[in-house]
């Protein structure tokens, strides 16, 4: 394991053990519910839009330190961010994440969220790390439903 792998794994389970923005928003204008019924994890996304930016979100939920951990930077990195650019995040996320292990990615523009780059070479556990995402896009157009990924 080199040293950036370890690195990775030190901030993924920082932010399970202490994750950031944890707990419920009040008031709220947008929230979520997502579920992986298989693993058992199980999400909450709140968010505080004011026109088309992010102003406050938080999470609450149970789950792996993948799921916890991905929520949790994600909740860091969304505030202040416009709806189009929350949305433009998620696809470059999620392109990485459901990559080929052996094709080439380009996670320069991904930030923090570069760190879960290696969970594409465990499929498994890719429903894991993008579930909160997953909710966050299904608040952002107002579903009230709870999302299950299976």
């Amino acid at each position: 394991m080199d040293e950036f792998d370890v690195l990775y794994q030190e901030v993924i389970l920082d932010h399970n053990k202490n994750p950031r923005n944890f707990g419920t928003l009040d008031p709220f204008t947008h929230k979520a519910v997502g579920h992986n019924p298989l693993c058992g994890d199980y999400v909450e996304i709140f968010l505080f839009i004011d026109g088309d930016t992010i102003k406050d979100v938080k999470f609450k939920g149970v789950g792996c330190a993948i799921s916890k951990a991905s929520a949790s930077i994600m909740t860091t990195v969304l505030k202040g961010k416009k709806i189009e650019e929350v949305k433009d995040l998620f696809e470059r996320y999620h392109t990485v994440l459901t990559s080929k292990p052996d094709e080439p990615v380009d996670v320069s523009n991904l930030g923090k969220l570069a760190v879960f780059a290696g969970v594409r070479e465990f499929p498994v556990r890719v429903k894991c790390a993008t579930l909160p995402w997953h909710t966050l896009m299904e608040a952002l157009e107002k579903k009230d439903s709870v999302l299950k990924m299976e």
